[in-house]
């Protein structure tokens, strides 16, 4: 016999995807759930990833989806086997967004955008009687408010808490939860970010020029994939792919001809070079672009008599990865092991954590909003429960 939850308050402190997700699962349910935001509008850091194509997950078989959560791959399949890449796909479809398959597997709704999937979600969780409480920033406690009516303190029969990581403060994840959470929290470090990189003074003119058609590796982690040379350093999807090396310390290396083996560049490269430039043999014989000739000008001279493990292998120093709080993620946040199975934390019972609040990083390319919704959904059903064995 299904249980009665009328009368029932649940608390959800965030309202980004994870906090959405979990508010879904509970009003849907017939509780009372409050959604406690502390931004004028829900949602901002989703809306912002949506703004260059919303990239909702991955069609991938569930091994080697949930082989990208590296060490954190055992505490998530559980819920990612529920709630993987078909599944979002059908949830997105459910809310009247279709959705398509690019050639490198990664899922978007089929109108490029956050926003209307987002409006569609808003709508349903209107109808379900989800209150959403914006400006209201947790302060601590059991659970303390600073409003723009004053201080106010809240009561709920169970809580969730989807307070993000800390990147893109200003969209609402500032990490500022760490100090007032009664659970062993893993420091954190940026993800998916880019490097610094003190330039010489002739990269100036390729500042803002993507490096195209190139393998980018660093330790066991290997791309074919782009970057951007910036005025600060190197960015861009390749980069963030192997970023989580780069921290930990690992060089990173360029090859700038994958179609080509060693050996083919060195045979290429015993051509005539006659009057030609240097910059223009390289064009010639190689097609070089400039943006990658500059990279390999970065290396130092004199430029070794054998061109092509430099042009195959091209190491680039760089000075440290971006902040914290300019990363496109966390890695770090709420341990695994300070919460029981259903994600509540052992030592305060009835209080969930979801999304990036927990210590787990992944690439991009949908895995990131992929785990935020299964753990969202995973920390609702698992709230509903405890809350019906505590009745």
């Amino acid at each position: 016999m299904k249980r009665s939850h009328a009368g029932r308050e649940a608390l959800v402190i965030g309202g980004g995807p994870a906090g959405l997700m979990a508010a879904d699962i509970l009003s849907a349910a017939g509780l009372k759930v409050v959604v406690a935001e502390s931004k004028p509008t829900v949602a901002r850091k989703f809306l912002m990833a949506g703004k260059s194509g919303l990239n909702l997950t991955k069609e991938e078989a569930l091994d080697s989806f949930t082989e990208a959560y590296e060490e954190s791959t055992p505490s998530l399949r559980p819920m990612l086997s529920i709630f993987g890449p078909k599944q979002v796909r059908g949830w997105a479809e459910e809310l009247g967004q279709e959705t398509f398959e690019g050639s490198s597997g990664r899922v978007f709704p089929t109108v490029m955008k956050a926003s209307p999937l987002l409006r569609a979600w808003l709508v349903k969780l209107d109808r379900q009687g989800v209150q959403f409480n914006t400006n209201w920033r947790w302060i601590g406690g059991m659970f303390d408010f600073e409003t723009s009516s004053g201080r106010m303190a809240l009561t709920p029969d169970i809580t969730v808490l989807a307070c993000g990581g800390a990147s893109w403060a200003r969209l609402g994840s500032d990490g500022a939860w760490v100090s007032w959470i009664d659970t062993p929290v893993a420091p954190f470090k940026p993800a998916n970010m880019g490097f610094h990189v003190r330039w010489s003074p002739h990269m100036e003119r390729h500042f803002g020029s993507p490096v195209k058609n190139v393998i980018l590796t660093a330790g066991d982690k290997s791309v074919q994939a782009e970057c951007v040379v910036s005025e600060r350093g190197i960015e861009g999807g390749g980069i963030y792919a192997v970023s989580r090396r780069m921290r930990e310390g690992h060089a990173l290396k360029f090859d700038l001809i994958p179609a080509l083996s060693l050996n083919e560049v060195r045979h290429r490269l015993k051509r005539p070079r006659g009057k030609l430039s240097m910059s223009n043999y390289l064009r010639k014989v190689l097609r070089l672009d400039p943006v990658k000739q500059a990279l390999m000008m970065e290396h130092g001279f004199p430029l070794p008599s054998d061109l092509a493990p430099l042009i195959k292998s091209l190491p680039l120093d760089h000075a440290g990865p971006y902040s914290t709080g300019e990363a496109i993620s966390t890695a770090g946040g709420v341990m695994f092991a300070g919460l029981d199975e259903g994600l509540m934390i052992k030592e305060r019972p009835g209080i969930f954590v979801a999304g990036e609040m927990l210590d787990w990083e992944a690439p991009t390319g949908g895995y990131l909003l992929t785990a935020c919704l299964a753990t969202g959904r995973w920390a609702g059903q698992h709230a509903l429960r405890w809350l019906d064995c505590m009745t």
